[in-house]
């Protein structure tokens, strides 16, 4: 029976996908591209968006095949973003474990001052072909990260943000398996839950924080960053080191590293300016506190109000225990034939607190970080114009990726000719 179901819904879908070409074609001709583009998976993508109506979806095919003739997307190459393509302002950064590509864009608030809206369409338009491009036979989704660092206006990033959900939405339905807003500025929380409800991929997007990942496991090797090395305690210095004085007290360091207390700490000015150079052996005896050098004796110890010598440090304690009341009398039963009182037996009506109490399940910070980790490593990569350019195929890579392989075959024949 199960075989049965699943091959009458497989005919069933086959049909619908059928329909759908079959009314685009009633509607209009549709050119080679055209007929290339809409091929059972990008029909079926657009079925599922429309809740499997076929009137539905060949309208909106309809529309997509009509903006992107006025895109130009058969037209876009990368000679035409070669500054982008420089600072690495959109790229795509690597697959993921599933295999999908993941889509980092770095765009500055600026950019928006001096290009146009369309000319940032093109760049995204470009960006996602070039995804598609690289996704495997089984794979046809892909992952998007906004690094929103460089924006300091949170409504112009929403724009920014708005625009491109919408295109995705429209013009690339079941393409976005999961969208990332990195350290977005600090207003933007609050508008994005205001506009979350009418944005149709606002379930697809988590905002996450970079400051959340500093101590990652991955990326927390402290020779990377030679502030945090220059921390770190080099035994050879350690002979170097001197006297550190103050007026109130003196910090030494031992030159006996394999000595149990390589520091001693003294309250008074052993500085060699003052004093002199140390002669005086390792072992200390103990603070000597003078009237000019002591700053409070409500903090000290008994030990140090009270005079030197008078306390008795062998003991267990600081002071005397009470002394324990002497046994009079000898118990004439075995204590263990004691009966306690029985524990009743809990009520199936819990506490008033437990009404308030908290799951332990995890909080919506803590799943939005835990999915975000993955591609952390995507995000602190840096950008390398070369792999990325070796990503694109002909015609979206531009004269270099048509050009290069002539030139490596009439390389190789002149390389041949010389013997």
């Amino acid at each position: 029976m199960g075989r049965k179901d699943s091959s009458s819904q497989a005919q069933r879908e086959k049909q619908r996908v059928q329909s759908v070409v079959e009314l685009l074609k009633k509607q209009a001709p549709l050119t080679i591209k055209q007929e290339k583009f809409c091929n059972n998976a990008c029909v079926e993508r657009f079925l599922k968006a429309k809740g499997d109506n076929v009137k539905k979806a060949a309208k909106q095919i309809r529309a997509c095949l009509a903006w992107r003739d006025s895109i130009g997307t058969d037209n876009l190459m990368a000679d035409e973003f070669s500054a982008e393509l420089a600072e690495g302002v959109a790229y795509v950064a690597g697959n993921d474990d599933e295999l999908r590509p993941v889509v980092m864009f770095r765009i500055k608030q600026d950019y928006q001052k001096f290009h146009s809206q369309k000319l940032f369409t093109r760049l995204l338009v470009f960006t996602l072909e070039v995804a598609i491009q690289t996704m495997a036979k089984n794979v046809d989704q892909f992952v998007l990260l906004f690094d929103a660092s460089f924006f300091r206006s949170a409504s112009s990033f929403m724009n920014m943000l708005l625009a491109t959900l919408k295109i995705l939405g429209d013009q690339y339905p079941g393409r976005l398996h999961k969208a990332f807003v990195i350290d977005p500025p600090s207003l933007f929380s609050y508008l994005w839950k205001g506009v979350k409800p009418f944005v149709e991929l606002s379930s697809s997007t988590t905002i996450v924080s970079s400051l959340d990942f500093e101590e990652s496991i991955e990326f927390n090797d402290l020779s990377c960053y030679p502030r945090a090395a220059s921390l770190r305690f080099d035994p050879s210095t350690a002979a170097k080191l001197g006297s550190c004085s103050s007026s109130r007290f003196s910090f030494t360091v031992s030159h006996h590293l394999d000595s149990l207390k390589p520091w001693y700490l003294s309250f008074g000015d052993m500085s060699v300016s003052k004093v002199g150079p140390a002669n005086h052996p390792v072992a200390f005896s103990g603070p000597a506190i003078s009237p000019l050098n002591a700053r409070s004796y409500s903090f000290a110890s008994p030990v140090a109000r009270g005079p030197h010598g008078s306390f008795d440090v062998g003991r267990k304690g600081m002071f005397p225990s009470t002394p324990m009341p002497q046994r009079t009398q000898k118990l004439d039963f075995d204590p263990s034939t004691i009966r306690h009182p029985r524990t009743p037996n809990p009520s199936f009506l819990k506490s008033p607190a437990m009404f308030f109490r908290r799951d332990s399940q995890p909080s919506r910070v803590e799943k939005s970080r835990d999915s975000f980790t993955p591609f952390v490593k995507f995000y602190r990569r840096p950008y390398d114009e070369m792999i990325y350019r070796s990503k694109m195929r002909p015609p979206l890579g531009g004269l270099i990726s048509i050009v290069s392989p002539q030139l490596r075959r009439n390389r190789h024949i002149s390389m041949s000719q010389r013997f």
